[in-house]
């Protein structure tokens, strides 16, 4: 992918145009660089290339989705382990307690990007406007341009719009900004994404290739997704329909679809050696990796709890319930695939070792609040292995594992959610069948409930981890019910002096979750109320 930031040699041209002559003759005074930027159509695409680090942004390998951690943390799926009061550690879980923590300041530091992503709205309209007053590309190179940039400000609009709601809409005509500005109402906020989703759907390109620019496919993709959240169920099958009819395909191997140019693989974000990388395995990796440190968060036992067996239907983990312990094995090696290539356990393989997740192993066991400061160890008996990397060396090297933003099996899922809505539970089995089917689960045809219910437990295994699940959550409004007066649990392991084990069950949070209705939207930051009089902070807030 072009993720180059705007080139040295770009500012370099603009101050050298100072030797020539026309300089005198760039009108306004104030815009130059803007106008040499769009004069040329390369210049044009480095300039555009700086909104395609949003897709890292936004991605589980950034922090735009949450400044605590994963937003998996405040869901049965994730435990982060440590009691030190930073973020990856034990802020998250404040989170997850609510309480009287969960304060209109505190949740907008923490779930909140108001002030970030209107700064990226504000850089993207300038964009479009300069691109509009400055550029005379051939018509074709134009509406690209325009399709890209509008593919962005969609990215962002559909982020403020997934957590607040009501959003101040604004476009590439920057005469209409003004101090004061009322929020729009929620409908036509969706309007405002789908308009730009739509546009860059007609002029992007049809190139499948998932790291170069931005295509018809990302487009469509993403529009299939926004429009679950508008619960504009037919816009929604539409635009995944469109991704569908694309040839994309569904990887072989699970694992695989989260690999670079995978054949499932619609918007990727790469990373490289050279200085784009990221931390998310030094900060997830099993502790024995490198000792000390990573595994900040952990799996937690109601997740492993939410994959079925390899032949199909869930096992019976009564046994493993047991507080005071029992030998017996649990049935890791007969659940399926998604849990193989998603979840590191006691005993599983991993860069040419045993995993020891158990008291004193390599990888270690700790507490929850008693072992303050686990320094690698897990709090329940697990660890992640879904989006790590298996081949590095954390001593040395650098994540740079891709981020896959948009997939063909999230889609296929957006499909049979829409499908369900508009009645056609026939299409929406035959997505599910299609995702299932990837990893050899058999499946019979469901409806009604039973088949909405399918379709939510498969986005949770399928999706798991990739930034999803906590805002399903929301939007299905299950987030206040489920996540409400519980706690996640896992599983301490000791090694016997015969090398058998003992699983005793544990609590993991030691006291109970809270998710109060308030928190279905985030509150407008104070500094936003206090200087935009046309604003009042939403009543729920209050």
């Amino acid at each position: 992918m072009k993720k180059n930031i705007l080139k040295t040699v770009l500012f370099g041209l603009v101050l050298s145009a100072g030797a020539c002559k026309n300089y005198l003759d760039i009108s306004p005074t104030n815009a130059v660089s803007d106008k040499l930027v769009w004069s040329k159509l390369e210049y044009a695409e480095l300039a555009v290339n700086n909104f395609y680090h949003d897709i890292n942004y936004f991605g589980s390998f950034g922090d735009g989705q949450s400044a605590a951690g994963m937003t998996e943390g405040f869901t049965d799926m994730l435990k982060y382990s440590s009691m030190t009061y930073n973020a990856l550690m034990y802020i998250p879980n404040e989170l997850a307690y609510g309480g009287s923590v969960l304060t209109p300041g505190y949740v907008s530091v923490y779930l909140g990007n108001w002030g970030t992503v209107y700064e990226k709205v504000r850089r993207v309209n300038e964009a479009l406007s300069n691109l509009k007053k400055y550029s005379s590309f051939p018509e074709t190179e134009s509406k690209r341009l325009e399709a890209e940039i509008r593919f962005f400000r969609a990215q962002l609009y559909f982020d403020l719009l997934k957590r607040y709601k009501e959003v101040i809409i604004y476009d590439e005509d920057l005469t209409k900004i003004q101090k004061n500005t009322p929020l729009s109402t929620e409908a036509q906020g969706w309007d405002f994404v789908k308009a730009d989703l739509t546009y860059a759907g007609e002029n992007l390109t049809d190139s499948k290739v998932p790291n170069g620019r931005v295509t018809r496919g990302a487009a469509y993709a993403l529009l299939s997704r926004a429009m679950l959240y508008a619960e504009k169920w037919a816009d929604a099958k539409a635009a995944a329909e469109k991704v569908m009819a694309m040839g994309y395909q569904l990887t072989g191997s699970y694992a695989d679809a989260f690999k670079t140019g995978n054949s499932e693989a619609i918007l990727e974000y790469d990373y490289n050696s050279q200085g784009i990388t990221h931390n998310f395995d030094l900060n997830y990796s099993p502790g024995g990796d490198r000792e000390g440190i990573g595994s900040y968060g952990t799996p937690t036992q109601e997740m492993v709890e939410s994959y079925e067996l390899a032949t199909g239907g869930f096992p019976n983990w009564s046994e493993w319930h047991s507080t005071t312990g029992t030998t017996s094995t649990p049935p890791y090696a007969n659940l399926e695939p998604r849990f193989q290539a998603s979840v590191l356990y006691n005993g599983a393989q991993w860069k040419g070792r045993t995993i020891q997740p158990y008291v004193s192993g390599k990888d270690g066991w700790a507490s929850w609040k008693d072992d303050a400061v686990p320094a690698g160890r897990t709090v329940t008996g697990y660890y992640l292995r879904k989006l790590l990397d298996e081949s590095i060396d954390l001593s040395k090297d650098p994540s740079r594992q891709p981020w896959i933003a948009l997939r063909l099996g999230e889609v296929l899922l957006n499909y049979a959610e829409a499908c369900y809505h508009t009645d056609n539970a026939s299409e929406a089995n035959k997505a599910v069948r299609q995702i299932r089917a990837r990893v050899n689960l058999p499946y019979s045809d469901k409806s009604g409930s039973a088949l909405l219910a399918q379709i939510r437990q498969e986005r949770k295994v399928e999706l798991a981890y990739e930034g999803q699940y906590y805002w399903d959550m929301r939007r299905w409004k299950l987030a206040q019910s489920a996540l409400t007066g519980t706690r996640v649990h896992g599983l301490k392991i000791v090694k016997n002096d015969d090398g058998s084990f003992t699983y005793s069950y544990v609590d993991c949070d030691k006291e109970d979750r809270n998710f109060p209705a308030k928190m279905y939207r985030v509150p407008l930051p104070s500094s936003e109320i206090i200087n935009n009089s046309a604003v009042a902070q939403y009543p729920e807030w209050n």
